[in-house]
């Protein structure tokens, strides 16, 4: 059974590069959603005028990995305690937020972040927002760390975040 599950936890492209590490993931697409500008641009995105949050929808078969991994996994690679940034990345557009689709995602998500906040110090600041529009990002920004992966801030940001993933989540890795 495929689920998507629609999240933002700073740049899309870390998010993107961590979870096409894992088997059962078999869609991502980087994409903004959560604002009010129509088939936004990622430089309007950028300024945080938009109101959308740079995301991405993960689709995966609940039947090779479970949706608790890939939401752990989603607490592993950003840190949910910091209020509209991720490291040098600062705005409402790298916020950390979780899209339910339905009631049972929303419940799904409220459990996961419970779990998180006991293993992150300080309060979670993961934001629970009504699954708006998702509009698809530009093709350049789809598995951006793939085509890129010398790209200065793929080396020091992304990196990092998939070598976690990859640790935390050795068993479900492709």
């Amino acid at each position: 059974m495929s689920t998507t599950f629609v999240l933002a936890g700073g740049c899309f492209w870390c998010l993107d590069a961590a979870y096409r590490q894992l088997r059962g993931v078999t869609e991502v697409l980087s994409c903004y959603t959560g604002g009010v500008t129509r088939q936004p641009s990622y430089e309007q995105v950028c300024t945080g005028a938009t109101g959308h949050a740079e995301a991405v929808a993960v689709t995966f078969d609940e039947s090779v990995i479970p949706a608790s991994v890939i939401l752990d996994a989603f607490f592993t690679m950003h840190d949910p305690t910091q209020l509209n940034r991720q490291g040098h990345d600062v705005g409402t557009q790298y916020r950390s937020a979780m899209f339910p689709a339905d009631a049972a995602q929303a419940a799904v998500f409220e459990s996961a972040r419970a779990r998180a906040a006991e293993w992150w110090p300080g309060d979670i600041v993961t934001t629970l927002e009504p699954l708006g529009e998702v509009f698809p990002a530009e093709d350049a920004h789809q598995d951006f760390f793939a085509k890129n992966p010398t790209q200065g801030y793929c080396l020091a940001v992304a990196v990092p975040k998939v070598n976690k993933v990859r640790a935390a989540f050795s068993e479900y890795l492709r």
